[in-house]
C-alpha cells in the first residue's frame, strides 16, 4: 500500500567548502536535541516534481544528523490521481465542477493509506493536498502533525478548499512557500521556501565535454542561442505559450528552443499535454521537444548550463524550483510573475519577469541584445539562491520547527 523509500546518504561535510564550516556546525547544534526522535515525511509520488526531488535530498542530510527520519509515499489508483490533479488545478484557480464522487474517491484512498502507513512518528509532515486526510489517523496528544503546502493557494476554488480546510485546520501548523499562499486558518503558519541541492547531479559542476555530448545527443547547435524551458509537460507550465514566444523572437534572432521535461507519477495529464506541444511545434527543426525520464538530473543540468536564456513561463506556480536551478548556474532567466517566482526573480536584479507571450518574447530579445546585462543578472541570481534557496537552509528551518513543536507540548 505504501512505499518506504531508500535514499543515498550524502556527507554533510561536503557542503562546508561551499557554505562554510560555521553553517554545518549550526545544523549539528540544532539537530543535537532531536537525535533519535522519529520523523515521517509523506507525499504522493516518489519521482517527478519538486516535492519528491526535495525529499530525495533532504532525507539523507537529516540522516547525517542522526535523525530517525523516514520518507513514505501514499499509494493511489488512476482514479485517485485524476481527482487530485483536478483538485490541484482548482486550487490554483482553474474552473472545476465539484462532484460528490470525487470527494468520495479522495476519502477512500486516504482511508486505505491510513490503514497501511504507520503514521506514528513524533513529527509527521504531510505534503500537499493528496494525503491531507491522513490526519484522521492521528492519536490525541501522541505526536505533532504539520501540513506542507507546495502550491499557490492565493485564489483557490472555494468548494475544494473548504473541503480540504476541514483536515488542514486540525494540524499543528501549516507551511507555505510564499506569504501570498497562506489562508485564514486557526493554526500557526510558517514560511518555508523550497530549495535546491547545490551538490546534486542536477546542480553540480559539469565538464564541458559532457555538456557537448548532451547537445550532440539531442541535436542542439552550441553555436546559436539556445532558449530552454525545463518543466513537466503541464498546461500550467504553458509550454505552448513558450513556443509562441520563441516564434516572435525567431523573427529577430536565429535561435533554438529546447522544451525538456517528463511527467510525475501522480499527474495523468502529461501525455496529453506533450501531444499538444508537438502539434504546436509543427516539425520546426529548431524546436527540440525532449521527453526525459522522470529522473534525468545530469541531462537537465547539462541543458540548463548550455542555455543562453532559461525560460519559466508558468501560468500558475507553487514556487518553480527550475528557476533557482538556472540562477544557481548563473543563467539569465525570463519567467512569469506568478506564484513563488517573484521571490526568486527580483525584476531587473536577478532576472526578468513577464506577464504574457509578447512580454516574454520582448524580455528574451532584450537579453539577447544585451549579453553583458544577461551575465550580470546571472551573477546576482546565483548569490540570491546561495543566500535563500539551498537545501541546508531548508533543513535548518525544519529543525527549528521541530524544536518549537517539541517545546510547545
Amino acid at each position: 500500500m505504501s512505499e518506504t523509500l531508500a535514499v543515498t546518504r550524502i556527507p554533510l561535510d561536503d557542503y562546508a567548502e561551499l557554505l562554510g564550516a560555521g553553517e554545518i556546525e549550526e545544523l549539528r547544534a540544532l539537530a543535537k536535541p532531536l537525535r533519535g526522535r522519529s520523523i515521517q515525511m509523506v507525499n504522493s509520488t516518489a519521482v517527478g516534481g519538486g516535492v519528491a526531488e526535495i525529499l530525495m535530498r533532504l532525507v539523507p542530510l537529516a540522516e547525517e544528523l542522526d535523525l530517525n527520519i523516514k520518507w513514505e509515499v501514499m499509494s493511489g489508483g488512476e482514479d485517485f490521481f485524476e481527482v487530485t490533479k483536478s483538485f490541484h488545478n482548482a486550487l490554483h484557480g482553474a474552473p472545476y465542477h465539484a462532484r460528490q464522487r470525487d470527494f468520495e474517491i479522495f476519502l477512500a484512498y486516504n482511508e486505505r493509506n491510513r490503514a497501511a502507513l504507520p503514521l506514528d512518528a513524533e513529527f509527521v509532515v504531510i505534503h500537499d493536498p493528496q494525503p491531507s486526510a491522513l490526519i484522521d489517523a492521528r492519536k490525541p496528544g501522541s505526536n505533532h502533525w504539520v501540513w506542507r503546502c507546495h502550491i499557490d493557494l492565493s485564489h483557490p476554488h472555494r468548494g475544494v478548499w473548504d473541503f480540504l480546510d476541514t483536515f488542514v485546520s486540525r494540524y499543528d501548523g501549516a507551511m507555505f512557500s510564499s506569504p501570498e499562499f497562506s489562508r485564514q486558518l486557526p493554526i500557526p503558519q510558517y514560511l518555508f521556501y523550497p530549495a535546491i541541492d547545490p551538490l546534486s547531479e542536477k546542480n553540480c559542476d559539469l565538464e564541458p565535454e559532457f555538456i557537448a555530448q548532451i547537445l550532440t545527443r539531442y541535436q542542439v547547435d552550441p553555436h546559436r542561442p539556445i532558449l530552454t524551458q525545463i518543466s513537466r509537460f503541464d498546461r500550467l507550465k504553458d509550454p505552448v505559450g513558450v513556443i509562441r514566444a520563441y516564434r516572435i523572437v525567431k523573427r529577430y534572432f536565429d535561435c533554438q528552443l529546447v522544451l525538456a521535461g517528463g511527467s510525475a507519477s501522480d499527474d495523468p495529464e502529461g501525455a496529453i499535454v506533450l501531444k499538444e506541444v508537438l502539434r504546436e511545434a509543427d516539425g520546426d527543426p529548431d524546436i527540440r521537444v525532449i521527453e526525459l525520464p522522470a529522473w534525468a538530473p545530469l541531462e537537465v543540468n547539462a541543458l540548463q548550463r548550455a542555455s543562453t536564456i532559461v525560460i519559466q513561463k508558468s501560468l500558475r506556480e507553487g514556487f518553480g524550483l527550475t528557476v533557482s536551478e538556472a540562477l544557481w548556474k548563473k543563467k539569465p532567466v525570463v519567467a512569469s510573475a506568478v506564484g513563488g517566482i517573484p521571490i526568486q526573480i527580483i525584476h531587473k536584479h536577478t532576472g526578468l519577469l513577464a506577464h504574457s507571450v509578447e512580454g516574454t518574447a520582448y524580455q528574451i530579445r532584450f537579453l539577447l541584445s544585451h549579453p553583458e546585462i544577461a551575465a550580470k543578472l546571472g551573477e546576482h541570481g546565483h548569490e540570491h539562491v546561495k543566500e535563500n534557496f539551498l537545501i541546508t537552509q531548508k533543513l535548518k528551518r525544519y529543525l527549528t520547527l521541530f524544536l518549537t513543536l517539541a517545546r510547545s507540548s
